[in-house]
This record gives C-alpha cells, structure tokens and sequence, in this order.
C-alpha cells in the first residue's frame, strides 16, 4: 500500500485539516520537476536557479506544516494530561470514603434496605462502570495521538526522501536531521507515560490487578478498515438468493391464480419488506460514512471497540430478505404447499420480533439491545435527555410511518378480518374513521415533537428547539386534516370537493415547505454565507463533488412534495390508493438515505471545529447528600460498618469487587452496532 493511501486509512477523520498536507507536497515535487527548465533551453545556472528558488519555498512550506503539528500536538498532550489528572481526581473523590457495597450485599438476606440505599449502591455501581468507561475512551485517545505522531514523522521522511530523489541532492534528510527530528511532537515523549500511566491505573486500581482483564477493556479497535472474507461470502450469497427470489415473486405475482387476495398481501408484506430495504441503505450509508472520513461511530456514541461494519449491516438485510421472499411465495402457493396462506405473514413478523427480542447472546446481540435501548428512549421520549442517536433514530421513523401502518393494519387483520370460519368484518382494518391509523401516523412526529420539547427544557434555547418542535407540530396538522377528508369521503362519496380536501391541502403544502428548509438549512448546514466557492453550499464539504450536494438538494424537494402524487392520483381515483403508497414509500426511504450523509456530514465537522475524536465521558462524583448517607448509613447501629468505632480496620476499597455482576450491569453501555 502507497504512504499516501495508508495515510488516508489511519488518520483521525476529526484531526484531518491538522496531519501533514503529503498528497499536496508531492504534487508540488512532481509540478516542479514538471516545469523544469531543460539544458537544451536554459543553461546550467538557469536550472541551479530555479531549483534553488524552488526549494526555498518548499522548504517554507514544510517549516508551516511542521510548525502546525507541533501547536496542535502540543494542545492536543496538554488536553490528555488536564483529563488524566481530572480522571484521577475523581477516581479519588470515589475512593476516599469506605465502600458499602461489599457489606451490603453479604447482608442483603438479613438486614432490610431502604429504596433509598438501594438507589445508592445502584448509583454507586454504574460511577464505577462510568469511571471505567471514561479511562477507556480516554486511553484511546492517547492511542489516536500516538498515532498522529507517529503518521506525521511517516509522511515528513517520505516526503523528504522523495525530495532528494527528485531533486538529486540530500538538502531534505538534512533538513528532516536539523528540524524535523528535534521537533516537540517527535521528541515528547509524555504520550507513552500517559498510556503506561493509564494501563497501571486501570489494572491496579479498577481490575484489581488483573492486567489481562485490564488491556481487555482497553484494546484499541484496528485503525484502518476491517473486512471479514466470510461476512463478505454471505453478504453475496444471501444479496443473490435475493434477487432471485425476488424475481421469482414479482412473475408468480403477476401470474397468481385469481382468488388470491393480492391487497391484504400487499399491505402485509410491504412494512416487512421496506425494513429490509431500509437496512440494506443503512449498511450503504455505513460505507459511504466510512469511505469518506465520517465518524458516525463518534456521533452515535458507541464503543468504537465494539460496532457492526456496513458488510454486517448488509448481511443482516440480505439474510431478512431472503427470509422475506420466501414468505411471499408460500403465500402465492399456499394451496400448493397445504398451508393456510395467512400463515405466512404472521409467522415472518413474528420471526422479525423474536430475532430482535431474543435476549440469547448471538447473531449481534449488543447492536440488538442497543437499538431497543434507544427505541425505549424515544418511545419515552419527554422522559429522558436526548442524545444524537435518539434523534437520528426517531428521525428514520418518520420515514417508516408506512411501515407502523402495516404492522397496525396486520394486527387488526388477524383480529377482524382473516377467515379463521367467516369474514364479517372485511374493510374494517383500511377505514380511517376509528382514529387508530391516525394515531399510529402521529407517533414519529410526536416523538420528535417531544424531544425537542425535551431539548429546550435542558438547554432554554427557544432556537432551534422550539423552532423545530413547531416543525413536526405541522405533521399533525396534516394528518388530522387527511383523516377527516378520508371520513368524510367514506361517509358522505365526497371524494376532493369539500373543505377539508382543501385544508389538508394547505397543511401538506405549509409542512413540506417548513421541513424542506430545515432539511437544508438546519440539518445539512447548507446556504452558508461563508461558502467562498462553494456556492450555496457551505465552508468546508466532506463528499468529493459539489454536483452531489446540488443534486441532492433537488431530489429532496421532490420526494418532499411525493404526496401530490398520492393526492391527484389516489384520492382522485386514477390508480388504487395502496398502490400509490406502496410506490412512494420506498422512494421516502431512498429519501432519508440521502439525508443521512449530509446530516452526519454536517455533525461530524461540528466535531471537527472542535477536534473532538473520542468521546467526553464525565464521571459525576458523589455529591454531598449522597456522602452524607454514606455516613449515616455507617454510623447506624444496624448499619453495615461504624465508621467511628473501627476506623483503624477500614481498607481501601476495591472497585473491582463483584465484576462480573458489575460487567453484566455495564454490558449495555459496549454497544456494538
């Protein structure tokens, strides 16, 4: 592999603007031996000239690229050593009074405990598992600035050496010998003690001098990209099977026997199917995230050491895929197979539910509960404070409304409509006028909506909380409007000539237009007056061509108005209402894959404003109520331990006590997704 590409697969996508400029450094080399002038042109001491000049400037510029890495190394160690001595701080603030914990729990059969000990050791526990967590990002950090060090000396010898080679002359390994190699960020050192210093701490103080168990919780995930070969297989094997399959339903659809009932089918199997394809965008956006330097794995907060790659995504997706298309054909030929044709969906979501549910240590299971932690956090949305994966996740679901309609529409076919003896009921699961479908449509928006209520109660910014809050309020609107339409329609035969066809009308219009800005203005970041010549765009892009950023700003607008179709071509009667639904859904989805890489592109140079590449784990010590119970507990006369008559017995306590119950505790916060 060529210094350069290397260089690309390990830098820190945060630090990128900050590791020595080497494509740039060659070009200039390879631009001035281009320009050159020849003997036959120019005489010997022309060439001596222009070379001379050449170098000079060269040179200048190496003098500013080595001058930045030193400032920025020089910041970057006085950061790790102000968080080291923080971590300690706090590690003795946890320490300094004695551990109730042990005593408790060899009590814990004789000795009732009140909720609010209980809450105690719970709290005291998970600092434990916070403090742990907090010297494991920051180990890696360490780990990242070594790196640099190591990356930026790579790249000023290369490029040096091929200097002198180019320019037949030995000025460069000169230079490298006078500047580069007494400059601060190659000589310091304190990187290497901090990390020692780091790895004692941890296997002393927190493992209990278990140093294996030590630099197990603190291995550092590979730098560059990883790719396993029999992920890949599957991933191609399972992605085939697919497409067959898939193929093989569109053409026994279209030649199915005449009492099968395609619609219900078609409502069934759509909500499955576009979580299939949602999957396969993500592993895409996971590559594409990957490829071009954007640290989701930051931006998510998730154990670096621990995440699915794009090919473990896409694996899952083709495996539910296949799963998918072999649930549709033994629907179409469940005469053939003797099996109730209802079957089959019911036994697909149901295995859908159970892959996700199942609490067996296998097939991903962190990235599984990662997700339903953060489906827990959004479905209690007012409840908790928001991070970027609860946002991001309950944007996606605003994508999926289709998706909550055919889960809802399948549970009250089971229910009402399938032919278990008779069918009653039929129609009753696609009828508006109940206000179930209305209130299942509501809930992505109204998950947003509280969030970002959520958000202002936190941070007292009316802008953009509020602002945004207004946003998905405007959902509402519509899709109280819709449903009102849609009743009246199914009351009365009116289909569009009433007034609140022309209200619902006006609802989509002013939301699409409000979401639309804020798509491209708030969420991409784009219209930046201080775009210099990236016009209409912003300072600094992540993705290769502007064409990108333009012409995704156009289809966003025109997904964004899709619903004009629904309107002029379902509601009117030209084409069946589900039919056009089932067409624009997945284009919504394309939608949202779109809008992840520019919403974590404009994230992720907020990250990179700061130089934040890890993540900033705070250890709340205990406050003062909680040490003055800690006291009181101990000077009970049931209590666990007198503090005041045996002071001279109390030990330092061990923090590694019962880990692996403490390491079940904590398993959630090692996500891997």
């Amino acid at each position: 592999m060529k210094f350069a590409e290397h260089l690309s697969a390990h830098i820190t996508p945060e630090w990128r603007t900050q590791y020595i400029q080497y494509e740039m450094m060659k070009d200039i080399l390879y631009e001035a031996q281009e320009n050159a002038p020849t003997e036959d042109v120019a005489g010997t001491a022309v060439i001596q000239r222009y070379f001379a000049k050449f170098e000079e400037k060269f040179f200048v510029f190496c003098d500013k690229e080595l001058a930045k890495i030193n400032t920025f190394f020089s910041e970057k160690l006085a950061e790790a050593q102000r968080k080291f001595a923080t971590l300690q701080s706090e590690m003795t603030q946890l320490t300094e009074h004695e551990d109730p914990l042990p005593a408790l729990r060899r009590r814990h059969s004789l000795l009732p405990r009140s909720r609010s000990k209980e809450k105690l050791i719970k709290t005291r526990t998970r600092t434990i598992q916070d403090l742990k967590l907090a010297f494991s990002e920051f180990y890696l950090s360490l780990i990242l600035l070594q790196n640099y060090q190591s990356l930026n000396f790579t790249g000023f010898r290369k490029i040096l050496k091929k200097h002198d080679k180019l320019m037949e002359t030995d000025r460069g390994a000169v230079w490298r010998t006078e500047h580069v190699e007494v400059a601060p960020f190659y000589t310091n050192k304190q990187i290497d003690k901090l990390i020692a210093d780091t790895e004692a701490v941890v296997t002393s103080e927190l493992e209990g001098g278990n140093r294996q168990r030590a630099m197990k919780r603190l291995r550092v995930p590979p730098l560059g990209e990883q790719q396993t070969p029999w992920t890949t297989f599957r991933v191609g094997l399972f992605s085939g099977i697919f497409l067959v399959l898939s193929l093989v339903v569109v053409i026994s659809a279209i030649f199915s026997r005449d009492d099968l009932e395609l619609w219900p089918a078609i409502q069934m199997y759509r909500g499955s199917f576009l979580i299939v394809f949602f999957l396969y965008l993500l592993g895409l956006n996971t590559w594409g995230w990957r490829k071009f330097g954007v640290n989701h794995v930051l931006i998510f907060e998730i154990d670096p050491r621990h995440h699915l790659s794009h090919s473990e995504i896409l694996e899952v997706a083709s495996f539910l895929g296949v799963l998918w298309s072999m649930s549709v054909l033994g629907y179409i030929y469940g005469d053939v197979l003797k099996v109730p044709s209802f079957v089959n969906p019911l036994a697909l979501v149901g295995f859908m539910f159970l892959f996700l549910l199942n609490p067996i240590k296998i097939f991903y299971h962190r990235a599984r509960f990662w997700l339903l932690r953060i489906l827990f956090r959004i479905f209690t949305a007012p409840f908790h404070s928001v991070n970027f994966a609860d946002f991001w996740l309950a944007d996606q679901l605003n994508s999926l409304v289709v998706v909550l309609l055919d889960f809802e529409y399948l549970i009250c076919y089971y229910i009402y409509e399938v032919e278990w003896h008779t069918n009653t009921n039929a129609g009753i699961c696609t009828s508006w006028k109940y206000g179930i479908r209305s209130i299942m449509a509501c809930l992505p928006a109204w998950f947003r909506f509280a969030q970002c209520l959520r958000r202002y109660r936190d941070t007292r910014h009316a802008f953009p909380h509020l602002v945004n809050a207004g946003k998905y309020s405007t959902s509402f609107f519509v899709i109280a409007f819709a449903t009102l339409s849609r009743v009246h329609g199914e009351v009365t035969g009116e289909t569009h000539s009433h007034t609140f066809y022309y209200l619902w009308i006006c609802a989509a219009i002013i939301s699409t237009c409000y979401t639309f800005s804020w798509d491209i203005k708030m969420d991409w970041g784009l219209l930046d007056r201080n775009a210099a010549e990236n016009t209409l765009l912003r300072e600094e892009i992540v993705y290769p061509k502007k064409l990108y950023y333009y012409l995704s700003a156009v289809q966003n607008f025109f997904l964004r108005f899709a619903w004009v179709m629904s309107i002029s071509l379902g509601s009117l009667g030209i084409l069946h209402g589900e039919l056009v639904n089932t067409i624009l859904a997945p284009l919504e989805v394309y939608r949202r894959f779109v809008w992840n890489f520019f919403r974590l592109e404009n994230e992720h140079l907020n990250n990179c404003g700061e130089f934040r590449a890890v993540r900033d784990i705070s250890v709340t010590p205990l406050n003062q109520d909680d040490q003055a119970m800690l006291e009181q507990m101990m000077d009970e006369e049931d209590g666990v331990t007198n503090r005041r008559k045996d002071r001279k017995s109390v030990k330092k306590p061990q923090l590694w006590a019962d880990e692996e119950e403490e390491e079940d505790e904590g398993e959630e916060d090692n996500i891997r997704v």
